[in-house]
């Protein structure tokens, strides 16, 4: 029986995951590679982060978006599971919300930090 569990997101971009990754300081791998679980089972993924107690973490394609893939009962990060992937969700749509704006012509003018941790930011495109 697997102990993985596999828990949906709206992240559907790979580059903006892994670019939040790296913002917030994760030691990821890119894949694909197998993720390690209980009793030496794997899971495919995309992206993995090792913890030092030899089970793994991974976000793996299932079609629509990345979800995160761990032995949750193996869980060793300073967050919790929920703290984790608020924090990636927060940089992955800072991310996209980035790229698209630079995409289409706008440049990000002001970011705030907010007291409750989310960001504001002002974006501006001058036109002639």
């Amino acid at each position: 029986m697997s102990h993985f569990s596999q828990i949906k997101t709206q992240i559907r971009n790979l580059d903006s995951l892994k670019e939040a990754l790296t913002e917030l300081g994760v030691d990821w791998k890119p894949g694909p590679r197998e993720v390690r679980g209980y009793r030496g089972q794997t899971h495919p993924a995309e992206v993995s982060i090792e913890q030092e107690n030899g089970y793994d973490i991974g976000f793996r394609w299932n079609g629509k978006e990345y979800e995160l893939v761990a032995d949750l009962q193996y869980w060793q990060q300073d967050l919790s599971v929920d703290g984790f992937l608020r924090q990636v969700t927060q940089r992955y749509a800072y991310q996209t919300v980035v790229k698209e704006t630079a995409r289409v012509g706008f440049q990000v003018s002001e970011q705030q930090k907010n007291e409750d941790g989310s960001i504001r930011l002002v974006v501006q495109r001058w036109s002639a």
